[in-house]
């Protein structure tokens, strides 16, 4: 009996060949966020003369519109407000009918901006936490210092870059498997070489901030034990950066110089021997039964598309409420990705100076940018504009989703030390590996990273779970992906896609890998924001 072929299918929805005779029901093949939105967000591609049947009438679709993007639910003038989410996304730069495509060319975020209203505190309720008794737990590493490990590395940290090459070395020597066989308990051996440590002003604050990056990247519960490489006349002294972030208080950590000690081959050989030494040290260290309250979880988004703010980011959001119910610690970044947002964020303050705290790390956002002639509203990047997202305000928004409903306890500065339980929001810039290198030296001992163009990222000393945002990317790159949130767009609730989040942190933290650690990746992102003049 002859069978006819099912049509291709786009983020789990059917692919229509030609537009459809008669009108469709907009939820068939689109999807609307909020009932005061502008637009909708296109399931499959829209043929022109396609007629969606809306709540308000219909509206006929006058090109075609890819998925992911947005095709306009009502006739907006010149200057008009476009929402998304039920929030503002910017503005008609040109009148806009009803069932156009609305994107870069007839959108942007307008001269004056928006006028937000912080009312800090005004949405605030406490999370009432799982019992102790009834918390879900892990099998992790608990370090002398009571934080927990997920992983179990021993690390080479560069003071600079022209000590990298010999960090290189030593790592290189125990790439071999046979060279860690005897030591069932260490996840690897790690390096951090770096492309900074010099050039800046000696005492400014800027090389602080790096020397608690480098220090918090190493004095981290997912490393058991560390060498510092240097060269020796660094701006970076590792005297000053062990003093300064208070390094070494469980003893003072060894620092092999290469200046001094014998030059470059000689200290790539006491290198590799300082980390046979170390190596039985950190096989002591065995799992156990660990609370979720100890899971410290960075909140990450790369590559997004426009199914990042409506699938991944806000399942992830849910995962996040889940982890902090349970006592944990979520830590957001991208500052410059919750601009236009920052109220959202503001209302769940647990207090007034929380608030405020954030808000001036935007003016500081503002300010950074303008230096240099460019505006923190230069976003975002190419590749998210081909997949459906237009505006900075339109990213934040969905960005914003991750870090679910919960009070904002804390803000802190980049690589900073989180020292507040539940949702902490850290100052970072949005490009990954930076904004990654400072939540992990802040002490997340796990990446959950959500993406809807397929970002390849790992970060060692932290695992990352992946998680795409449309079932074609899952499908194109399973090897990569650890979870499908494009489950979402066929019927699957963002409750159930969250908790298979949550049931994978708690699995990744246990010591099962990520789809990137099975990969082998994670050893070059590692990326210090540089932020002062190089002198």
């Amino acid at each position: 009996m002859a069978t006819t072929q099912p049509k291709p299918r786009i983020d789990g929805m059917m692919m229509p060949g030609r537009a459809p005779q008669g009108p469709v029901d907009l939820a068939d093949v689109a999807v609307l966020l909020h009932p005061d939105d502008t637009i909708a967000i296109a399931k499959q591609p829209l043929l022109p003369r396609t007629v969606l049947r809306t709540a308000d009438g219909e509206v006929r679709v006058g090109q075609m519109i890819p998925p992911g993007h947005k095709v306009a639910l009502r006739d907006v003038p010149q200057g008009g407000e476009i929402r998304r989410y039920g929030q503002i996304i910017g503005f008609a730069t040109q009148d806009i009918p009803a069932g156009a495509h609305v994107h870069s060319h007839n959108l942007a975020v307008g001269e004056g901006g928006l006028k937000l209203d912080y009312a800090f505190g005004a949405e605030y309720r406490p999370v009432e936490l799982v019992p102790e008794a009834e918390r879900r737990t892990f099998m992790g590493f608990r370090r002398k210092d009571g934080r927990v490990g997920t992983r179990n590395y021993v690390a080479v940290l560069a003071s600079v870059n022209c000590s990298s090459s010999a960090t290189r070395r030593v790592i290189d020597h125990f790439r071999d498997g046979s060279a860690l066989a005897a030591f069932p308990n260490v996840d690897g051996v790690i390096g951090f070489p770096t492309k900074g440590g010099c050039g800046s002003h000696y005492g400014s604050s800027d090389l602080g901030v790096l020397q608690r990056t480098m220090a918090g990247i190493v004095d981290h519960p997912n490393v058991a034990a560390y060498v510092i490489l240097s060269l020796g006349c660094e701006v970076n002294q590792p005297s000053d950066m062990i003093e300064a972030t208070g390094l070494g208080q469980d003893g003072q950590p060894l620092v092999l110089t290469i200046q001094q000690d014998g030059g470059f081959q000689q200290t790539v050989e006491q290198g590799i021997e300082a980390v046979k030494r170390l190596l039985p040290i950190a096989n002591q260290a065995k799992r156990e039964p660990i609370p979720a309250s100890e899971l410290v979880v960075a909140l990450q988004c790369g590559g997004s598309d426009g199914w990042s703010g409506v699938t991944a980011n806000p399942a992830l959001g849910k995962a996040a409420d889940e982890i902090v119910r349970q006592g944990g610690t979520v830590v957001l970044g991208e500052t410059s990705e919750v601009y236009g947002g920052e109220h959202l964020l503001t209302r769940r303050a647990r207090s007034r100076d929380v608030g405020e705290k954030l808000v001036e790390r935007i003016h500081w956002w503002e300010r950074y940018t303008a230096m240099f002639g460019a505006s923190i509203d230069n976003n975002p990047a190419p590749g998210n504009k081909l997949g459906g997202l237009t505006t900075i305000y339109e990213k934040s928004l969905g960005a914003i989703a991750k870090a679910g409903s919960t009070p904002l306890n804390q803000v802190v500065g980049y690589g900073e030390r989180v020292t507040e339980r539940g949702f902490v929001h850290m100052d970072t810039p949005g490009y990954d590996p930076v904004s990654v290198t400072g939540q992990v030296a802040g002490g997340c001992n796990v990446v959950v990273f959500t993406t809807g163009r397929g970002s390849c990222f790992g970060f060692k000393p932290a695992p990352s779970i992946k998680v795409a945002t449309n079932s074609t990317l899952y499908a194109s790159q399973e090897p990569d992906m650890d979870i499908n949130a494009g489950k979402v767009l066929d019927g699957v609730s963002l409750d159930e896609v969250g908790q298979e989040i949550f049931e994978m942190v708690l699995a990744v933290a246990s010591g099962e890998q990520s789809k990137s650690e099975l990969a082998g990746v994670g050893d070059e992102e590692y990326n210090p924001w540089i932020i002062g003049a190089m002198l």
